[in-house]
């Protein structure tokens, strides 16, 4: 399968073969059929990577070899 740029590319390839006028119905048709699965294609994998963004956005930040501690549990009185 080719990467997502290549596919977005070929999205908006169709896109523009839609608008021509000097083409069948029937060429536009199946431009527009295409162009529909490959935009639900692109879409879940852009959900894919939101997916993935989030759980790096909100993973706990801890320095190279480091676990992250905390004082709650290592029997500190305060």
């Amino acid at each position: 399968m080719k990467n997502f740029e290549e596919r977005l590319e070929k999205l908006e390839t169709l896109g523009d073969k839609i608008r021509r006028t000097d083409i069948p119905l029937e060429d536009a048709l199946k431009a527009f059929e295409e162009g529909i699965k490959l935009a639900r294609s692109l879409e879940k994998d852009l959900e894919k990577i939101e997916s993935r963004i989030e759980i790096l956005l909100n993973a706990p930040e801890a320095k190279a070899g480091e676990s992250p501690e905390l004082d709650l549990f290592n029997g500190n009185e305060q």
